[in-house]
């Protein structure tokens, strides 16, 4: 089946735990993995008679995203409950916002393949306080945790402007680096701090009209792979559904469907409400937010380069490659870091290399992000300068910035340290080549005779002459010497 036969629509909704200390209304710790229902407290589980009170860092937070996010930000929005049962929501509504969002219509910049961009409109993000979590796992019966029950989410709703599964990947993946630069949400998809809800359906051009198959809404992906994965599949089921019975939007609701991981498909779950069916109304016991000039000024004075567009300079000022670039930004203290040590005047690909190749997987074994291995942006620049002034072998540089995380010595020291400064005294490199030389005739005569094996036989002799140096003659000084020594 090609996917030529019709187009896919896209819309995706994203809900992001933020990063604050306590919950949404009330003062209980948020933090992950505690006991279950230990962090809880008459305002979260729904006591009569409790009353919310609004956490301002929340709503900062959320603020900081939208600005992000080139969104509006209105000076006046409200809270409204949202009206439904389930049972990990104890008070049978949740404190939402419906018709005056805390962040209205903006848009965001995702990455396409070759170094391409696309625009993604959002249409709003909004602030509400998280519900419980269901457990099946004890047996034929349901356990319910509410140590997540009012936490403060932000969902974010993007206009159907996407038209594939790695699209809707690209851009989780973007809002992820995101939330994180901001330092608003870990964005820990195993820990739930992100969610996503793409809604999925098809455009179909037959017989000079264009057919619409129903939305489907895929719930509560916390994978880039499933949500990508749910997107793609949806979009073939949708079109044998078409081709087979000829659904359409007029013909069929709203479906919500949850995605089988280990079957690899989508699974109907029931037809989706409408706005209507919640019965949305202004909460009578909190005040409106009011934004005034100065708080958003003092909150948009927080944003920093945002991931995306600091790829893209890392690409063009330093002439990464844009997969290194997007290694170097996936989170704001590796850039950050990055990009201070290349302000010291060195090069670039240098400082990429030492970082991509040895400081992410040091990093990764110590479960730290590289800046915090404790070899600074200084020590960093001067270690890169060595190997560019061939004083140490790019190779070197590795076993010295190992040492470096653990001495916390200067580059220089601990090279002199580890014997690892590379030799370019002429005169004692030419003795070695000499020696190699008269002990290797036969090699000599292959290397200087112009068949096909002259160029592993100048290897193998560059090769002693590196032995018997210890590793650390001048490999550019061995070259020419021996270049020269046999007029090659």
């Amino acid at each position: 089946m090609a996917e030529s036969k019709y187009k896919i629509i896209i819309g995706l909704e994203i809900h992001v735990h933020l990063a604050t200390k306590t919950k949404m209304f009330c003062g209980c710790e948020l933090v992950y993995g505690g006991e279950p229902n230990t962090r809880v407290c008459p305002v979260c589980i729904g006591m009569p008679g409790v009353l919310p009170t609004m956490n301002k860092k929340a709503v900062e937070f959320a603020t900081l995203a939208g600005l992000a996010l080139n969104c509006e930000i209105p000076s006046f929005t409200k809270w409204d409950r949202k009206s439904y049962y389930y049972p990990d929501l104890p008070k049978n509504y949740q404190i939402s916002q419906y018709d005056l969002p805390l962040c209205g219509s903006g848009f965001i910049e995702i990455p396409l393949e070759e170094g391409q961009t696309k625009n993604i409109r959002m249409i709003r993000a909004h602030l509400e306080e998280d519900a419980g979590k269901n457990t099946h796992t004890f047996g034929d019966f349901s356990a319910i945790d509410l140590n997540r029950a009012g936490s403060p989410l932000l969902e974010m709703v993007t206009e159907p402007d996407m038209n594939s599964g790695k699209e809707v990947r690209a851009l989780a993946v973007e809002l992820q680096r995101i939330v994180r630069f901001l330092g608003i949400s870990e964005g820990d998809m195993q820990k739930g701090h992100m969610r996503f809800e793409p809604n999925v359906n098809l455009h179909i051009p037959k017989d000079g009209k264009i057919y619409k198959t129903p939305i489907s809404e895929v719930k509560n992906l916390n994978s880039f792979k499933a949500l990508e994965r749910s997107v793609t599949y949806e979009a073939r089921r949708q079109y044998a559904e078409f081709v087979e019975f000829g659904k359409t939007m007029e013909m069929g609701n709203k479906a919500t469907f949850g995605w089988d991981d280990d079957n690899q498909c989508t699974v109907l779950q029931r037809e989706k409400e409408e706005a209507h069916d919640y019965r949305y109304f202004p909460d009578p016991d909190l005040v409106p937010v009011e934004m005034s000039d100065e708080w958003l000024g003092e909150i948009k004075s927080r944003l920093c380069e945002l991931p995306l567009q600091m790829q893209m300079r890392f690409v063009q000022d330093y002439k990464l490659s844009d997969y290194d670039a997007g290694v170097l930004t996936a989170d704001r203290q590796t850039a950050e870091y990055f990009d201070a040590t290349v302000k010291s005047g060195v090069d670039p690909k240098r400082v990429c290399n030492i970082l991509t190749q040895t400081g992410l997987k040091l990093a990764n074994e110590a479960g730290c992000k590289v800046a915090e291995l404790g070899v600074s942006s200084d020590g960093l620049a001067e270690l890169a300068k060595m190997v560019d002034a061939s004083e140490i072998s790019a190779s070197a540089s590795v076993t010295i910035f190992e040492e470096m995380t653990k001495s916390k010595g200067a580059p220089k020291a601990t090279a002199e340290k580890l014997n690892l400064i590379q030799k370019s005294d002429a005169g004692e490199i030419e003795s070695l080549i000499d020696q190699v030389i008269a002990d290797n005739p036969k090699a000599v005569a292959e290397a200087t005779s112009g068949s096909k094996k002259a160029k592993k036989s100048a290897g193998f002799l560059m090769g002693q002459v590196m032995q018997r140096s210890k590793g650390q003659a001048n490999p550019k000084v061995v070259s020419e010497i021996l270049n020269k020594k046999l007029s090659l």
